[in-house]
């Protein structure tokens, strides 16, 4: 039973949900929401983002099972492909639930969150489409904390762009480690089909743009914030300089990471100019 439990906990893909729930909550705290919206949103957002890694495991035993992914709990038969999809139809239904005291606006917002997310593990993520969940998911994330204020917000347009770029900038790079396995599965999403080189380029560009558009978009900026624009900015041209010459790949990924936590600090460090 606790073999079998352990293994559903990483069939969540934890470093992932824990990452968006954290991030969620960061944003919540910038914004001033009260310590029961916190804890709300945090649990809403942790059963919403472990529902679709279940379902990502679920939905992808087969294909990890062809390219011998014996790391995967439910390709490996450790946990059953029937309880992890249970199990993350449950924790989708428990998310909006929660999410229900926060208001109806950002129980739909959150709901299609979730939705959009699910949408890529049941298909899109084989498409040229297979971006576009992680720029809406992404994109709303903002929307959904200020939509949790008493009385409701919306998010600064420029903050919900960021949030759209971060999320290219994810699937890109989240994709680029396993594009062999992908194609080998018949998986041929945007970055499968734009290149490596080029993906890393999409990368660099969006990681800019997310940087950009938090400190300039909204309005007049605290001085760190410029800082953080120009190591963002920075950080973006040398990836693209080293995608071009083709080297250093694992510096590339490196680079990128620090990047998006550039970007996320920033985000979350925006407070009040998050909104409207």
């Amino acid at each position: 039973m606790l073999r079998t439990a352990a293994a559903l906990a990483r069939s969540t893909h934890p470093g992932p949900t824990l990452a968006v729930t954290a991030i969620t909550v960061i944003l919540g705290m910038g914004i001033g929401l009260a310590p029961w919206q916190l804890v709300l949103l945090g649990l809403a957002f942790l059963s919403g983002q472990a529902s679709v890694g279940l379902s990502n495991d679920w939905i992808d035993a087969d294909r990890d099972r062809a390219v011998g992914r014996t790391d995967k709990p439910v390709a490996s038969g450790v946990v059953s492909a029937a309880l992890a999809r249970n199990t993350a139809v449950t924790l989708a239904v428990i998310a909006v639930g929660l999410t229900t005291p926060l208001g109806w606006a950002a129980t739909a917002a959150h709901t299609v969150f979730i939705a959009s997310a699910w949408a890529y593990n049941a298909g899109l993520k084989s498409t040229v489409f297979s971006v576009v969940p992680y720029v809406v998911s992404f994109g709303l994330l903002p929307l959904i904390v200020s939509l949790a204020r008493v009385p409701p917000a919306l998010a600064s347009p420029w903050v919900m762009l960021a949030g759209a770029m971060l999320g290219i900038s994810a699937h890109f790079a989240n994709v680029l480690p396993d594009l062999d396995d992908d194609r080998a599965t018949g998986v041929r999403g945007l970055p499968h089909r734009t290149g490596l080189r080029r993906s890393g380029l999409v990368i660099a560009g969006a990681l800019a743009v997310a940087s950009t558009s938090i400190v300039l978009g909204p309005g007049p900026a605290p001085s760190y914030q410029y800082a953080g624009l120009i190591l963002s900015v920075a950080l973006a041209a040398l990836c693209a300089v080293l995608v071009l010459l083709a080297r250093h790949s694992r510096l590339i990924f490196r680079l990128i990471i620090v990047g998006a936590l550039v970007d996320v600090l920033l985000l979350a460090l925006s407070g009040q100019r998050l909104l409207a």
